[in-house]
């Protein structure tokens, strides 16, 4: 009986007793179009239109302010009680009350859940809520979130928390793992809530006195504001679960708990210019005596850039501080910054970095008049590519204790001037023009 070979295929062939796979030209040239054609497909999703801001006779920022609110997709809510939280010591333990004294809903969203004591008091104490039923809901980044322990995550599970991750990583999030949630907010019962930068790790703890423990700011809210807050928590919400979250339960009608007005502003990327990033460019452009900013993360675009210069030729102050390289959480995107000093020092701007620990809250006090606290850092992303949230605070009084903070982190502070940084170290613009060229993800 003749043996039957099977037949072989044209791209197969048997060479010194292995298969060798022979694949056309074409074949080959066609998977390396589409790999590049799925690229930039996401790539261009992420990104869209990359219009310049632009606007004319700004004026005074008093007449300004309902442009800012209007163009932010918001509204000046009258009647808050505002609050000024410095540093976990402040932060943290008026959050644990309130939690405590819940009596309908728990609503937590944070870029950041790491580790330490404050992650199992924060664990336990919702769970402990979702016990005696009370709705408790936690929105975790997905990347921010990696860290966190297995354990606190099944306890707070099995008590009945309603733990959802923010675009996980999956085939069906391939085009929005760029888009994090970096927003920070907490409201209780639709009627108390806190805004800041703050992430529930140990390093967001005591009081920014050492390398180990940040400075940051929040803010505690009550009034007719919290019901924008709710809004904010139920958007990325509904993206992630489809609960929608109606009636009076979340959205009780608030009536006026103090006297201070407040807007707020949050986005979401959707490829154009966001309301964060709004927001951020017409404060600067309406400013007329001075303009403070305190930010991890300095990264403007050439309009921010552009309004920031303009604002020192109207006349304006502008103080900037940053963390220092030797303080940050991320030299690399110190370095990048580092590329933009020689222009804004240039045009004026007053730049001073923090060396005690890292700065990690995001402040704007325009004209001792209007405060902006938030989760936003003054970066590409994210202006364009995060979830964001901020607060605007038109108040005198909060500017006041916020400029006494930005006097007092003076102290450990070192000032940069323009004719010592364009003489800085070959080495040192190289590492800076190298981060630079990351910018945009950093």
């Amino acid at each position: 009986m003749t043996k039957q070979t099977k037949p072989k295929s044209k791209w197969i062939e048997k060479r010194r007793g292995s298969h060798v796979i022979r694949v056309p030209i074409v074949l080959v040239a066609a998977m390396i179009l589409a790999l590049v054609g799925l690229t930039i497909m996401l790539w261009s999703a992420e990104r869209g239109e990359d219009p310049h801001l632009n606007v004319k006779n700004a004026g005074e920022f008093s007449t300004l302010l309902p442009s800012i609110v209007g163009l932010t997709q918001s509204s000046m809510d009258q009647g808050n009680k505002i609050e000024l939280l410095e540093n976990g010591d402040q932060f943290f333990p008026p959050l644990l009350r309130d939690i405590a004294a819940a009596k309908q809903s728990v609503h937590v969203e944070s870029y950041i859940w790491w580790k330490g004591d404050i992650c199992n008091q924060l664990a336990r104490a919702m769970a402990d809520k979702a016990k005696q039923g009370v709705e408790v809901r936690l929105l975790v980044d997905a990347s921010g979130g990696h860290k966190m322990d297995k354990e606190l995550s099944k306890l707070m599970l099995d008590s009945g928390v309603k733990l959802v991750r923010f675009h996980r990583i999956s085939l069906a999030n391939l085009g929005r793992l760029n888009n994090r949630d970096h927003r920070k907010e907490a409201i209780i019962d639709g009627r108390i809530g806190y805004i800041g930068g703050f992430g529930l790790a140990e390093e967001w703890t005591g009081h920014g006195q050492d390398k180990d423990h940040w400075r940051d700011a929040g803010l505690r809210v009550e009034g007719p504001i919290v019901n924008r807050l709710q809004g904010a928590f139920s958007e990325n919400w509904i993206e992630e679960t489809g609960e929608i979250m109606a009636g009076e339960k979340y959205f009780p009608h608030l009536p006026a708990a103090g006297s201070t007005p407040a807007h707020l502003a949050y986005t979401s990327p959707t490829g154009g210019v966001s309301s964060v990033q709004v927001l951020y460019y017409l404060a600067l452009k309406g400013a007329k005596h001075e303009i403070i900013i305190q930010n991890p993360y300095l990264l403007p675009d050439d309009d921010a850039l552009q309004a920031l210069a303009e604002a020192v030729k109207r006349g304006v102050v502008v103080k900037v501080m940053v963390p220092a390289t030797t303080s940050t959480d991320s030299p690399i995107v110190q370095h990048a910054s580092h590329h933009r000093y020689g222009l804004l020092l240039e045009k004026g701007i007053r730049i001073f970095e923090y060396k005690k620990t890292l700065l990690h809250q995001k402040v704007i006090i325009v004209d001792g008049m209007w405060s902006c606290v938030g989760s936003t850092n003054f970066d590409r992303r994210a202006l364009q590519l995060n979830d964001e949230v901020s607060m605007g605070v038109l108040d005198a009084g909060l500017a006041s204790q916020l400029k006494a903070v930005f006097e007092d982190d003076l102290k450990f502070c070192e000032e940069r001037h323009f004719e010592e940084w364009k003489h800085r170290g070959l080495w040192h613009k190289a590492e800076d023009g190298l981060a630079y060229l990351a910018s945009s993800q950093l």
